[in-house]
């Protein structure tokens, strides 16, 4: 398999693909190699699945931590919309508009100071990354806080960069909370993303769950 067919569908580089066929060292083996490594991922994306909001069914219902939602109203003067959630989880958001599974947020139009927890899984991420940021430079999200794995290699995750003004890398992997389960942690570490006018007060807001980074342009 060609370096940019392995590259896209693990969601790194073909220059990467190609560095670690030379540390491998063994090309006629590498094939072998690669299919036990991309058997690895597919059970890490699947546990990924599970421990997100975006499986608004039954026991596979994950949601954010209270605390980071406190921090975001506070940063954002309150939550107009949440486009990726659920009638349960939006007793902890509190956001006045929401689209859950059913809705399908991508068709809606998104307005106002916007809470973002997306679905982890593609082709979705991409998809409500994109929108986010479109519609940031449309004018209709005035601000947005969103809850991501910290994947800085990946398209999504630049989009967002695109159109953030700071970042909060967490210090420890977020525990997503579920009404029938105990806490869990996805494999990853996470970061939220901030977009609009108060970087101080996100800085000051979500400094206590790790480190700042200002987007400079």
């Amino acid at each position: 398999m060609k370096a940019n067919e392995i590259a896209t569908k693990l969601g790194t580089s073909p220059s990467e693909i190609s560095r670690w066929r030379k540390k491998y060292n063994d090309p006629d083996n590498f094939e072998t190699a690669y299919e036990a490594a991309c058997a690895k991922y597919t059970k890490i994306l699947e546990l990924d699945q599970t421990t997100h909001v975006s499986q608004n069914s039954g026991d596979n219902e994950w949601y954010t931590p209270t605390e980071y939602i406190e921090a975001a109203r506070s940063v954002m003067g309150g939550i107009d919309i949440d486009p990726a959630t659920s009638d349960l989880a939006n007793g902890v958001v509190k956001a006045a508009q929401v689209f859950t599974l059913d809705d399908d947020g991508l068709k809606e139009q998104w307005d106002g100071r916007l809470w973002l927890n997306p679905p982890y899984a593609q082709p979705l991420i991409s998809q409500f990354c994109d929108k986010l940021a479109d519609s940031v430079r449309a004018g209709t999200v005035t601000e947005a806080c969103v809850l991501v794995n910290n994947a800085t290699e990946t398209q999504w995750f630049r989009a967002l960069i695109d159109v953030a003004v700071a970042v909060c890398f967490t210090a420890g992997r977020v525990r997503f909370w579920s009404p029938s389960k105990e806490s869990a942690a996805p494999l990853q570490g996470q970061a939220v993303l901030y977009a609009g006018p108060n970087v101080s007060a996100f800085s000051e807001q979500f400094k206590p769950f790790g480190w700042i980074a200002l987007v400079q342009r």
